[in-house]
């Protein structure tokens, strides 16, 4: 089992409806990854670690969609039933949400820039990085949808600020807008520091 420490944190990146089966922007097989990442909660949060999680908060003109020029559908869009985390997640109370992508003209992949909301969705404005910080995070795991695009943008941000970082694979599961996306995400995450791990092991 992943080793939970105190100074490790979890994140969950956009396991949002509109992402999974049935979404405007569906993940191939992004249902499966709910019980692996209900079980890390579970054993985060059993241990009293920072559980994060990110989410798309686009307005209904965001920059990223195609009738803005953008290379996607309309995605979790504010209200919307897409814009919600997936029916099966159970979230502590205790965990931090954070958003990205909620400005019109700006897009957001890494849940490094977004902004901490509060529990009426009021905006906090600590960052993800602040938030990690603050709580002695030194590793983070990273899960969640998609592995090519906002996975990969989060891990490359926790890379950055330092933090040792591991991309838990059963966790994950990609676009692949090209084939190979995902795998050459995993790839590049790879030759830049990031370790590779399963849930189970």
């Amino acid at each position: 089992m992943i080793p939970v420490t105190d100074h490790s944190a979890l994140i969950v990146v956009d396991l949002q409806n509109d992402f999974c089966p049935g979404g405007s922007l569906p993940v191939p097989q992004g249902n499966d990854v709910v019980p692996v990442i209900q079980a890390l909660i579970g054993a985060f949060s059993a241990g009293g670690q920072p559980i994060a999680l990110t989410r798309d908060h686009h307005p209904a003109d965001h920059i990223s969609f195609q009738s803005r020029g953008g290379p996607w559908p309309p995605h979790c869009v504010v209200g919307t039933h897409g814009f919600d985390y997936h029916p099966d997640l159970v979230v502590p109370s205790r965990a931090a949400h954070f958003i990205k992508g909620f400005t019109r003209d700006r897009d957001a992949y890494s849940g490094f820039e977004g902004i901490r909301i509060g529990p009426g969705g009021e905006m906090i404005g600590e960052t993800l990085a602040d938030y990690l910080h603050h709580h002695g995070v030194e590793t983070v795991y990273l899960t969640g949808l998609a592995t090519d695009y906002c996975v990969r943008a989060t891990a490359l941000d926790a890379l950055r600020e330092g933090f040792t970082t591991w991309v838990v694979v059963d966790a994950i599961r990609g676009v692949d807008v090209k084939s190979g996306d995902s795998q050459r995400a995993l790839l590049e995450l790879a030759e830049k520091g990031a370790g590779l791990i399963e849930s189970a092991r």
